[in-house]
């Protein structure tokens, strides 16, 4: 399959979310590897866009450095759109974030994305060692977003300019797991992606809040919602049971506290977590959100997802501890596309 034009299911663009796994037995580096791999397979196949996540202290996911990691992509890449989901803005200077983005844009033209997340992407502690101060912190995150937005304007009001970044068209995603983002997002005008993939009990709402508050804006007329979905598809419903307990093996480390490598999927999660914890997993790995089976069961389920939000667009996560099954799993979700 080669394309250069992205497909869509049932009339929606379908996008990338890595979180670029290190495995038990690997290391960042060939996270990064996989990760190229995986990019150029979606390219292929005609995804939307390949976001990666600011993630700290965190020894199973490799995107700490977000914006050299999207550079690395975007260059092993042709056309698909390549951007952040998302940079946590608390955790940076504004100007360094439009100055990185404007070298991004200025490298790769039309192909990036800034998503904005105000979490720190880790623990407090890991948030006082990026910062080295904790003054800064979410409830700050509106006024970070008008000063980000003014780097990137034609005419700029602060003395300090971005260069690059000044003038430079550089969609802004709002990022969230609540409805803070939701009501900011709608107030500004601007783009939204919703962590349903993790947070699918405040999905339905905050997208509503969005588009019932939605202020047209020079970036956007209309509210544009994009929402997330993990699915690990594979060739029966069994292999793909199977294939998830890397996902929630993770999601139980940490519930429990534990950081840890992705880990190699197993024959029986039943016999490793007790009915508590595997009832506060299933919470955030939601199975309307968390599609797992054959492709016609995540056909039903990416079908079901998608009428009940009216989302504009998917964007899938696959944590899958394999690179073959990965890919394959990507592959199966691109052969339901029209």
């Amino acid at each position: 399959m080669n394309t250069n034009r992205v497909r869509k299911f049932n009339s929606i663009p379908l996008s990338v979310l890595d979180l670029a796994p290190i495995t038990d037995n690997g290391d960042a580096g060939q996270s990064f590897k996989e990760s190229v791999e995986l990019a150029q397979h979606v390219e292929r196949w005609g995804f939307n866009r390949y976001w990666l996540a600011e993630h700290h202290n965190m020894p199973g996911i490799a995107s700490s450095a977000t914006s050299v990691l999207i550079s690395h992509i975007a260059g092993n890449t042709n056309h698909i759109r390549v951007g952040s989901g998302g940079v946590m803005l608390p955790n940076h200077a504004t100007l360094v974030i439009a100055e990185q983005f404007g070298t991004l844009e200025s490298l790769f033209p039309g192909r990036i994305d800034l998503g904005l997340g105000r979490a720190p992407g880790s623990d407090q502690a890991t948030a006082y060692a990026l910062r080295r101060t904790l003054n800064m912190g979410p409830n700050d995150f509106p006024m970070q977003v008008n000063e980000l937005q003014d780097y990137f304007s034609k005419d700029p009001v602060s003395r300090v300019k971005a260069v690059p970044g000044q003038g430079l068209d550089i969609p802004i995603w709002l990022l969230g797991s609540s409805d803070f983002s939701a009501r900011l997002a709608a107030q500004k005008g601007l783009y939204f992606s919703f962590a349903s993939h993790f947070a699918p009990a405040y999905t339905i709402p905050a997208l509503k809040l969005y588009r019932d508050n939605f202020q047209a804006s020079e970036t956007l007329q209309k509210p544009y919602a994009m929402v997330g979905v993990n699915v690990i598809a594979a060739e029966t419903d069994e292999k793909a049971r199977y294939l998830a307990s890397s996902h929630q093996l993770q999601f139980l480390n940490i519930r429990k506290g534990l950081a840890t490598k992705l880990q190699p999927p197993i024959n029986n999660i039943d016999e490793i977590w007790s009915p508590m914890e595997k009832a506060a997993v299933e919470e955030s790995l939601d199975p309307r959100t968390t599609i797992i089976g054959s492709p016609e069961t995540v056909k039903r389920g990416l079908a079901a997802f998608q009428e009940a939000t009216q989302a504009d667009e998917m964007i899938i996560s696959s944590q899958i501890y394999h690179l073959e099954d990965r890919l394959r799993s990507y592959e199966i979700v691109a052969e339901l596309m029209d």
